[in-house]
């Protein structure tokens, strides 16, 4: 748009940086001042976090597009199958190494993928091709919900090596313990919803059509939080999306504050910077790794800022809102996790705004040279 101002990559990450920053410090402020403590064990909080990771789900998927996905399939789904599965195995190792128990192997899953939110901000004026954001914006929506299952059905796993039974866990006994039953049951409630949306487009009407549409989101959204189906209101994202884009927008923003505030208020029990610090730096440069290794062909400037894209957001807060209840410390284990991961992030992208060439040519390999456009610098 003509004279809006264009924000910088890194000035996009620093601002939801310490968007994310006050939310958490805002809500351990909280809890000391009102003695909220062992929330995580009432009632309403996990259909509370639930919700929060729905809303993040849907509007990660929902903002894809369809068709330059098509274009780019097959490193897309490289990405979120080779590269999800790759880093969660990296980052679990180095965990576990380090720290040997089944719990910060689930704590390694839950925070290996990019989060879309973070990744669509900094993209808005990022000097990233065409093509790399795409592959970008494919990357970091569809690895939401692949890293969900993972963190789903590993917490199960880890709960049963720690002498405890599956079924005593919220995210256990909130889904079928057969994977791929879990599946199918999600698969033909995202096809109930895409029929119903079918159904619903044929209203000629366009306000009636639109509170419609908008009627049919929130409740394939309740019904997603009741029985759990994160995977099936991922594909719902992709099929059903009224035109609500700047109102979502501000809901999956909104969802994102909140779960902030609810990871502080769970800090008031206390920080474990160590395995936090840890974590963090496992998870960003297990990126690097994965991200150089996916993204061979494309420019060293695309692959420079792919191999740097780590980020962490409401995904990987919500998915720790849930293991909380089952793994106490999670929240103090993650929290300072998510902190690293995204302060490298910011300060690999001002690298990459001052130093662009110079950072690729280290990063990348230089048998293939790519010339910079005469009006761009940096990565």
């Amino acid at each position: 748009m003509t004279g809006a101002v264009r924000r910088s990559p890194l000035t996009a990450t620093v601002l939801r940086l310490l968007t994310l920053l006050l939310a958490a410090l805002a809500g351990l402020g909280a809890a000391h001042l009102f003695g909220l403590r062992d929330v995580e064990h009432s009632s309403a909080y996990f259909y509370a976090a639930t919700a929060l990771l729905a809303i993040g789900l849907y509007g990660s998927t929902n903002g894809i597009d369809v068709e330059d996905v098509r274009r780019h399939l097959r490193i897309v789904v490289l990405a979120v199958t080779v590269g999800v599965l790759m880093k969660a195995a990296l980052i679990a190792t180095v965990m576990y190494l380090v720290f040997p128990s089944p719990a910060y192997v689930v704590f390694a899953v839950a925070v290996a993928q990019i989060d879309p939110l973070s990744t669509a901000a900094a993209m808005a004026s990022s000097r990233l091709s065409e093509r790399a954001r795409n592959i970008l914006a494919a990357w970091s929506s569809f690895d939401d919900p692949i890293t969900m299952l993972l963190t789903v059905y590993l917490s199960a796993f880890a709960l049963g090596l720690l002498g405890r039974e599956p079924e005593s866990g919220a995210l256990a006994r909130s889904g079928l313990l057969s994977f791929g039953t879990n599946v199918l049951v999600n698969l033909a409630f995202a096809a109930a919803v895409a029929a119903v949306w079918l159904l619903v487009r044929r209203i000629r009407h366009g306000t009636g059509r639109l509170v419609a549409e908008v009627g049919l989101v929130v409740a394939a959204l309740a019904v997603g939080v009741w029985q759990f189906l994160m995977l099936g209101v991922a594909l719902v994202g992709l099929v059903v999306r009224p035109r609500i884009d700047r109102v979502l927008g501000k809901v999956v923003q909104a969802a994102f504050v909140i779960a902030a505030l609810a990871l502080g208020v769970l800090l008031v029990g206390g920080v474990q910077v160590w395995p936090g610090v840890v974590l963090g730096l496992a998870t960003f440069f297990a990126q690097v790794v994965v991200g150089l290794l996916l993204t061979r062909g494309l420019t060293r400037k695309d692959r420079t800022y792919l191999a740097f894209a780590q980020q962490n957001g409401i995904t990987a807060i919500t998915l720790t809102l849930l293991l909380e209840p089952d793994f106490p410390g999670a929240v103090a284990v993650v929290a300072p996790a998510i902190l690293v991961v995204n302060v490298l992030h910011a300060l690999f992208t001002g690298l990459c705004d001052r130093y662009g060439d110079s950072v690729a040519a280290a990063v990348t390999s230089r048998r293939r040279p790519t010339p910079a456009p005469p009006t761009a610098h940096g990565c």
